[in-house]
């Protein structure tokens, strides 16, 4: 008897036997279970997962001899000659080999006969999205309304390649990727069968080179087990199939994120003498860059990453020793070059290139955390001494005046002083006195020697008592509010006392107006204001306005041209920006040494 694979030898001939679909394999059974079986169904999903298998087992289970629930029996001659491939009433085809029209009507006379031994006919077609468009149209008629004992199984990697005239006359089932768990526990048992003892870290190497496919690590397990011996661990692996352990990936994406450049390119090189394919390896750091990334930002990474548990705690270890940034970067870099590899004539040179950008951006500290840092500084610097008699514009408190001639105000402790004249002339030399009462008001008086001081030319004459007026009566004045155009230099250096960056960005700005209670202030280039309209620097600023400018104001962060209204107004500034900036306009100036004084755009220019 000639020696079978394993991909044959230890293939589901029932339905407990499939790995991995459990959701397919309990509808199937419970449509048998209830004889809602569909006429044609359509089998799903990539290489390997069971497709084929799946729909011999469900033929299996329809011409079964066998009457209880647990069909297919796998013992009736029905079950065995569909085993052996020897059912004269099974149709197998390979869409490939026989895609053409004239195969199609073949099939479609022979289907008009009764089953000569079972009970029903059934086909199945491999691989059924390489048909012509004129076979599928020729098996429309007869998908959509075949004989009672006809029933159709298709099979297909490449389901988006098949009508959708024929996806809606059939059942579809998509089946999904086989876990890492189900296949470790899958090559375990058939290890066991054949009596090789494979260590765990090999099984889990194999299991993920498998990429969920049953068929393609059973074919690594066949060449494992052809290499020889009754133990095989993780260095076989790589000497005889050329895989990498996952403890090399982690030792590599450790020093790419730690920026230790010489430890990475010594690891490529023993990788490289080891005889792996490049190619192969830059994916393989990439997947595992991947794992740190959903480690780093996902609550359940499990649910993402089809890891096993010894696995993902070592993930989680790398994770917590970096920030997201950085895992961020080192991946962009990595991601933007696998393609590069995979195509240069020296992949190994590329790869070197590749972990040195990587490697140089390990490290990388935050925007914010970088801005934080500099306020610290800023504020640390010694500020300038005030000014004796300058009042603060960052008072929250409106200021009030109060008159400090009132009726029943005691002098008691001080020199009996005069009262002012109703009509006061002030020297604009003489600063005028500020007394602050207690509950928190500024009574303005002029100094005592000028008010006692009688008015040049005039004899000094006595002055009319003022009226009495009430206690309570203070009158509130508000301050003055200041023009928004003519201040905006001081409301620069207004922010630059608090917040440096912030007056740096805002002395890019190209226009600034006041429109219905709303400072507007326009950047042309969007990168230049991007910081600014984030919510929290833009509420510093507005405050900063309603403290400066003493008006309820609201900052609004535009671009030039952004909207509709200000597009058609800064256009013919943006026309002559741009004539500025033409590379023609550049190279003459720098050629000669001069500078643009001037653009005309009108049509006198022309």
């Amino acid at each position: 008897m000639s020696y079978l694979v394993l991909a044959r030898k230890y293939r589901p001939q029932k339905f407990q036997d499939v790995v991995g679909q459990q959701a397919v394999v309990r509808i199937l059974r419970n449509a048998l279970r209830r004889k809602r079986v569909a006429h044609a169904m359509l089998f799903s999903g990539v290489r390997g997962v069971g497709k084929t298998t799946l729909a011999r087992i469900m033929a299996k289970a329809l011409n079964c001899h066998h009457q209880g629930e647990d069909v297919p029996c796998d013992h009736c001659s029905s079950c065995a000659d569909i085993k052996a491939g020897n059912a004269i009433d099974l149709h197998e085809i390979d869409g490939a080999s026989n895609r053409g029209i004239n195969e199609i009507r073949e099939l479609q006379e022979n289907l008009r006969f009764l089953p000569i031994s079972e009970r029903y006919k059934i086909v199945v077609i491999d691989e059924v999205h390489m048909l012509t468009v004129e076979a599928f149209n020729a098996l429309l008629k007869t998908l959509e309304e075949p004989p009672p004992h006809v029933f159709f199984m298709f099979a297909t990697t490449e389901l988006h390649k098949v009508p959708v005239t024929i996806l809606s006359r059939c059942q579809r089932y998509e089946l999904r990727r086989v876990s890492l768990n189900e296949l470790i526990d899958f090559f375990g048992r058939i290890a066991v069968s054949e009596g090789v003892e494979i260590s765990d870290g090999a099984m889990e190497i194999i299991a993920r080179e498998a990429d969920g496919s049953v068929r393609d690590g059973l074919s690594l397990l066949e060449q494992i087990f052809s290499f020889g011996g009754e133990s095989i661990s993780e260095d076989d692996l790589t000497q005889v199939l050329g895989l990498v352990d996952s403890r090399v990936f982690n030792r590599l994406a450790a020093s790419l994120l730690a920026g230790d450049t010489g430890q990475a390119l010594t690891l490529l090189a023993e990788c490289y003498g080891h005889g792996m394919n490049m190619k192969r390896f830059s994916f393989g750091i990439l997947q595992y860059l991947r794992g740190l990334m959903i480690c780093k930002t996902c609550r359940n990474p499990t649910e993402l990453l089809d890891v096993s548990a010894d696995e993902m705690t070592v993930l989680r270890d790398l994770t917590a020793k970096y920030s997201i940034e950085t895992i961020t970067n080192v991946f962009n870099i990595v991601f933007s070059g696998v393609d590069e590899v995979g195509r240069s004539s020296y992949p190994r040179m590329a790869l070197e290139m590749l972990f040195i950008k990587a490697g140089q951006a390990g490290g990388v500290v935050p925007l914010a955390d970088l801005l934080s840092r500099l306020d610290s500084m800023l504020a640390a610097e010694p500020q300038p001494p005030a000014v004796e008699g300058a009042h603060s514009l960052n008072d929250e408190l409106p200021l009030r005046i109060k008159d400090d001639y009132v009726a029943g105000q005691s002098n008691e402790g001080r020199d009996e002083v005069s009262p002012l004249p109703l009509e006061p002339v002030q020297d604009a030399a003489a600063p005028l006195r500020e007394d602050i009462s207690p509950g928190g008001t500024i009574s303005h008086a002029l100094p005592a020697a000028e008010a006692a001081a009688p008015l040049p030319g005039k004899a000094a004459s006595p002055l009319k008592e003022p009226q009495p007026q009430s206690v309570d009566k203070v009158q509130e004045i508000s301050p003055p509010s200041k023009p928004l155009e003519r201040d905006w230099p001081g409301f620069i250096g207004h922010v630059k006392e608090r917040k440096r960056w912030m007056a740096s960005t805002l002395q890019l700005a190209e226009k600034v107006d006041e429109l219905e209670g709303e400072l507007v202030i326009k950047f042309d280039d969007p990168a230049e204001c991007l910081i600014l309209q984030e919510t929290d620097n833009l509420k510093l600023l507005t405050e900063f306005a309603q403290d400066f400018f003493q008006k309820e104001l609201m900052v609004k962060v535009t671009v030039a041209g952004s909207n509709g209204e200000d597009g058609e107004l800064d256009k013919p500034m943006e026309e002559r920006r741009a004539l500025t900036r033409d590379p023609v306009v550049e190279m003459v100036v720098d050629t000669l040494g001069g500078e643009v004084s001037g653009v005309r755009t009108g049509p006198r220019s022309r």
